[in-house]
């Protein structure tokens, strides 16, 4: 083991979190830390890990953008034929993480994806600048290429075809995942964390304190 990894630590002290002072549902709680999250001006705040796994098992992860959330869970869009999207059509069980360190806060989240409505991801599309719009139609997301030349002729051919308004690619669009539960991990000092893990129970939450 290389010693300058293994010495690398940071100790946290900025804040705790205790059953007394968080809210009611896990929403309402990740609606605070997002909120003081935002505030905070940390550089791509919505960006999080997507876990997903293959029928046989084969876990994946990658980093996702997060373009809205409520009660129903929280969305993000991409092209369904890539490997995320295959892996998500054959086993719906998926995982999130934020991990904000400015704020010495993780948020994990498990649950269950659906697509969005084609209502959903029409409007969001539509609010993508014009060279984002069109990159979804020229990349055929996670498939082996012969060279970005490809990329770059497909943009001049979807701008040629496209002389107005650029629909939405039909293999491109939304996902939500509904959470089952969410954990708020606070850092704290000796790596003795707070740990409060929300469970979905019936239409109500279940709160428990974890080990850190």
């Amino acid at each position: 083991m290389k010693k300058e990894i293994a010495g690398i630590r940071q100790d946290y002290k900025l804040k705790n979190l205790g059953e007394a002072e968080v809210a009611k549902t896990a929403i309402e709680q990740f609606t605070r830390w997002w909120n003081e999250a935002v505030n905070s001006e940390i550089t791509e705040v919505n960006a999080m890990t997507l876990a997903t796994a293959t029928k046989d098992g084969q876990p994946s992860a990658r980093t996702v953008l997060l373009k809205d959330y409520d009660e129903n869970g929280f969305v993000f869009f991409t092209n369904y034929q890539s490997h995320k999207g295959q892996a998500m059509a054959d086993n719906p069980k998926v995982a999130l993480l934020f991990f904000w360190k400015e704020l010495e806060r993780q948020v994990r989240i498990e649950g269950t994806i659906e697509k969005t409505t084609t209502t959903e991801s029409d409007e969001y599309f539509n609010t993508r600048p014009d060279g984002s719009k069109l990159g979804a139609w020229a990349s055929p997301q996670s498939s082996v290429i012969s060279g970005r030349e490809l990329l770059e002729l497909n943009i001049e051919k979807y701008s040629a075809q496209f002389d107005g308004k650029i629909t939405r690619p039909p293999h491109w669009g939304g996902y939500r995942v509904i959470p089952q539960s969410i954990e708020f991990w606070q850092g704290r000092s000796n790596r003795l964390h707070d740990r409060l893990l929300y469970t979905r129970v019936g239409d109500g939450w279940k709160i428990e304190r974890l080990a850190p």
